[in-house]
Parts: C-alpha cells; sequence; structure tokens
C-alpha cells in the first residue's frame, strides 16, 4: 500500500437502525442537556435525589428521616416502569411482558412476580405507570424505591400510599426544575456537574466545513442554556467566536415533545438581555422561545427528511417527534459504552451458555417426545429414560445458572444490560430500534464519522428465515 493510501472502515460507534445518508441532511438539531451538554449524571441524580429528599420534608411534611437516605446510581436504569401502586419496578421485554422486577429496592422472585401479575402484559398508556424515559428519571426512580421500604417498614403510619408518594416526587422534582433548587446548585459549581468536551466542537466546526447547519431545540430556559454554552462551547472556539456562531437557531423553552405536534408561536429573544418578544415577519437565524417544528421545517424551505434530530429523550425527543414529524432521528444513549463494554467481557460466559443450551434444547425435545407418545399410547415404558433425560437437563440447569449471573454481573449489578432482559430485546430497546435511526453513546459518536457517511441497516432474519440459514 502507497504512503498515500488511507484504510477506511466503517464506524462502530453509531448503530443503525434505519437507512441514513448524512449527504441528504442540510440541518442537524440538538437537544442540550445529555446531548450536546455532558453531564456528570452520577453527581447530578445525587443532587436531585438530596434535594427532592429535602423538599419532601419541607412541603410534604414527610419524617425527617428520609434525609438519611444514600443515593445509589445503580439502583434504576432507563427503561424501566414504575407501577405507582404497587410500589414495584418493573423491567419489561419488547412485548411490554414484565421480566424482572422488584418491590421497593427489593427484589421480586419470578413465582411471587407471577402471582401479582400472572401473565399481564402491561399497558404503557395505564396512568397508574409511570416510565424512567431519561437519566433524570434515575433519582426519582431510585427515591420512589427507598420511600416504599420505608413505608413497608419503620415509617408505615408516617408516608402515604405508594400512588401518593410518587405524586408527591413528581411535585418535588418539578417544582426544583421550576424553582432553580437544582440548577443554582449546577450554576454554582459547573465542573461538579458538567463535562466540557473540546471534541464536540471539533466535531461541530468539522460539519459546518460541509455546509451543514446546526440549532439547538431545548426545554431549558434561556439563561440556563446560556450559562452551559457559554461554559462547554466558547473556550473552544477562536477569534473571538461563540456559540452563536456555530448554531443558526436556538429555541429554548421548546416544550419538547409539544413542540413537534402544536402550533405555538415563536418569540424572538434579546441576546443581551434575555427578553422577549413576538415574532414579526419569517424566521431568520437568531435565538427563540417556544414555537413549533412545522413552522420551523416550512420557513427555511425544507424537506422534513432533510432535517436529522439528536436527543437522549427517548419519549420527548423521539418517540412524539418520529410519530408526528418526519424529521430523522437520532438518540444518545450514554448507558451503550457500559453496555458494549460488558458485552465484550461477557463473550465467554455467553460461549458456555450457548454449548450448554446446545445440549438441553435437544434433552427437552426428547423428553416433550416420549411423554407425548406416553400419553398417546398410554405406556410407561419410556418412564427410566424419561426420568434420566430430566435429571440431565436439571444438572445443564445448574450449569447454566451460575453462567448467567455471572454474564449479568458485568452489567447494571440490580437489572442487567439497559437492551436486552434474558434473550428478549428490553422495551426501551424496542423504542430505540423503532423510533430511532441511528443510536450511540455519545454526539462525539456521531460527529467523528464523515458527513458524507451512509447508514446502512443491517437485515435483521425473520425466524423462519434462520431455518434456511442453517
Amino acid at each position: 500500500m502507497g504512503k498515500h493510501e488511507r484504510h477506511f472502515k466503517m464506524n462502530t460507534n453509531v448503530f443503525c437502525n434505519r437507512t441514513l445518508n448524512m449527504k441528504r441532511i442540510n440541518y442537524i438539531g440538538l437537544d442540550m442537556d445529555h446531548t450536546l451538554v455532558r453531564y456528570h449524571s452520577a453527581n447530578f441524580e445525587g443532587l436531585a435525589h438530596r434535594i427532592m429528599r429535602e423538599k419532601l420534608v419541607q412541603k410534604k411534611s414527610y419524617p425527617k428521616s428520609i434525609l438519611k437516605l444514600k443515593f445509589d446510581f445503580e439502583r434504576a436504569i432507563r427503561g424501566l416502569v414504575i407501577d405507582k401502586v404497587k410500589g414495584n419496578l418493573l423491567k419489561l421485554s419488547r412485548h411490554t411482558a414484565i421480566r424482572v422486577s422488584s418491590h421497593g429496592t427489593e427484589p421480586i422472585d419470578y413465582n411471587k412476580q407471577n402471582r401479582i401479575y400472572k401473565s399481564t402484559y402491561i399497558d404503557i398508556k395505564d396512568k397508574n405507570f409511570d416510565k424512567v424515559d431519561t437519566t433524570f428519571s434515575i433519582a426519582f426512580a431510585t427515591l420512589f424505591a427507598q420511600l416504599v421500604d420505608l413505608k413497608d417498614g419503620e415509617e408505615k403510619s408516617k408516608l402515604p400510599d405508594f400512588v401518593t408518594i410518587a405524586s408527591d416526587l413528581n411535585f418535588v422534582l418539578d417544582e426544583a426544575h421550576r424553582d432553580g433548587s437544582l440548577k443554582d446548585v449546577v450554576r454554582s459549581d459547573l465542573p461538579q456537574y458538567i463535562i466540557k468536551d473540546p471534541g464536540i466542537v471539533a466535531g461541530l466546526e468539522r460539519y459546518l466545513k460541509h455546509n451543514k447547519k446546526f440549532f439547538i431545540a431545548t426545554n431549558s430556559e434561556y439563561s440556563y442554556a446560556k450559562l452551559l454554552l457559554d461554559y462547554t462551547i466558547n473556550p473552544y472556539l477562536k477569534g473571538g467566536r461563540t456559540w452563536q456562531d456555530i448554531f443558526s437557531y436556538t429555541i429554548v423553552k421548546a416544550r419538547k415533545p409539544n413542540f413537534f405536534f402544536e402550533d405555538t408561536p415563536f418569540l424572538r429573544i434579546d441576546s443581551s438581555t434575555g427578553e422577549t418578544s413576538p415574532l414579526v415577519g419569517t424566521l431568520t437565524p437568531g435565538i427563540y422561545e417556544c414555537g413549533n417544528a412545522d413552522q420551523f421545517t416550512t420557513e427555511l424551505g425544507l424537506e422534513p427528511d432533510e432535517i436529522l434530530y439528536i436527543g437522549d429523550h427517548i419519549y420527548g425527543d423521539i418517540v412524539r417527534l418520529k410519530k408526528d414529524c418526519a424529521w430523522r432521528t437520532a438518540l444518545v444513549v450514554e448507558e451503550l459504552d457500559r453496555e458494549v463494554h460488558g458485552l465484550k467481557r461477557a463473550q465467554p460466559y455467553i460461549k458456555r451458555i450457548n454449548a450448554l443450551m446446545e445440549k438441553k434444547i435437544p434433552l427437552e425435545a426428547g423428553i416433550d417426545d416420549l411423554i407425548s407418545r406416553r400419553i398417546e399410547t398410554g405406556h410407561n415404558k419410556n418412564e427410566k429414560r424419561i426420568n434420566e433425560m430430566i435429571k440431565k437437563s436439571q444438572e445443564l440447569d445448574k450449569k447454566i445458572s451460575p453462567l448467567i449471573k455471572k454474564q449479568q454481573s458485568l452489567f447494571n449489578p440490580h437489572w442487567g444490560e439497559v437492551m436486552r432482559v434474558g434473550i428478549e430485546e428490553s422495551y426501551f430497546a424496542y423504542q430505540v430500534e423503532r423510533f430511532a435511526c441511528i443510536y450511540m453513546a455519545r454526539l462525539n459518536h456521531l460527529l467523528d464519522v464523515s458527513p458524507r457517511t451512509y447508514f446502512r441497516s443491517v437485515k435483521r432474519p425473520l425466524p423462519h428465515e434462520l431455518i434456511v440459514a442453517n
């Protein structure tokens, strides 16, 4: 190979569900929190956990003993569903069947889970369930589980029922965002909560050279957005340029997901004062409040599929967008770094489990066949052989079970993988597959690839196709 030749390889950090030609994309929209601006998530959620506890005591007369509760970032994962009536946390399969559960922080074994829920498939739209859709929900789910433990134990008489606990948590978390309780602490110590990443800025500038234009659509208010963008973007720009030179449009208080389907008018923001005024005329580059996706697309003279929007909230950023707009979608799933690393380390266990399952499956088929013959003929001549085969199957189970536990220990210690539950996709993974054209752990991973990349989805074989392939 000549010295001027280069190796090109497919990027392995951006995962494609739906073919996406980046040459077709003219505008790239970005959510701010956990997408354009990265957080020290464990620190921020620990802060949210503390402030919620304090507000529950101050505003809802909860016992002061809850102030002693410790935050554990591993206690919940994205994609869980909270049963507000029963006080349970549920991990669902892609078909919304319950596969793993806990009451408060205590795991529920399979038999007990079956008695509670039988073969119920969870209706996600049921008001008795809450979803853990984003990293911002980890503290909420964790504190809910801890309060369920207290309600069942020493503080039974001092705490309300589980539904009220969930309602109170929603109230204090919303208030913490509204009254500045959370953001004031972040403002006072940005390095503790916000990650400065020069790679993101370098990637944005690279894409600009390819005539890609960027905009921000965030639910945060202007003062907070400006603070974070000044901190994370401006230090890495030269020649006195600022983040306003990078982003053609910045839309704050976008009220997503409503931004994607309602007809709220845009308000123009004076960048020097933060004051708003009604938009007169058409949209021009600048800073705005509220607004709506349809007007944005139309006034910029774009086809909807010329816009790629990137966010971290599966519902607020991706699901409703995909249902109500024709913009292309990308999801940031920060857990993927750990997930992929765990999968690599788990390969020896997976291979041994598969090898044992290759022995177990024919055994089970043979047992079923012999029992069927016994039923159909009325003869018990194969009883000894059936018992021997059952014993062998049970011995294989004893070998498989600890391997599965070791495999799962490489992921979240309480819930295992985010994207899978057993051999099935998790409900969260199903949503990612259905609504996100591409997904990755960090925005950098997309900005690292050529702005001309043609992402091609992988053919997923159907069950009947696997028979032919084998």
